[in-house]
């Protein structure tokens, strides 16, 4: 099964790459997929790819959720 996952855009860099946050942990991903990407906003991240912009109240209630279903899920 395949997993993609809210993430906030915290840093754009050059040549449609991104750093992201999830929980503290940052990482550089792709934007390529995906246009007028800003810092702030948050993408769908699956395989190191951004596949779509997502509203910040969806996000913010994905992320709860998967909160809610603990470690391991």
């Amino acid at each position: 099964m395949c997993l993609a996952i809210p993430v906030r855009v915290v840093e754009i860099k050059a040549d449609d790459l991104a750093i992201v946050d999830l929980a503290g942990i940052r990482k550089e991903i792709s934007l390529a997929l995906v246009d007028g990407v800003e810092v702030g906003d948050y993408v769908i991240l699956h395989v190191g790819y951004a596949l779509t912009r997502l509203d910040r109240d969806e996000a913010e209630r994905t992320l709860a959720l998967f909160a809610q279903a603990g470690p391991g899920t």
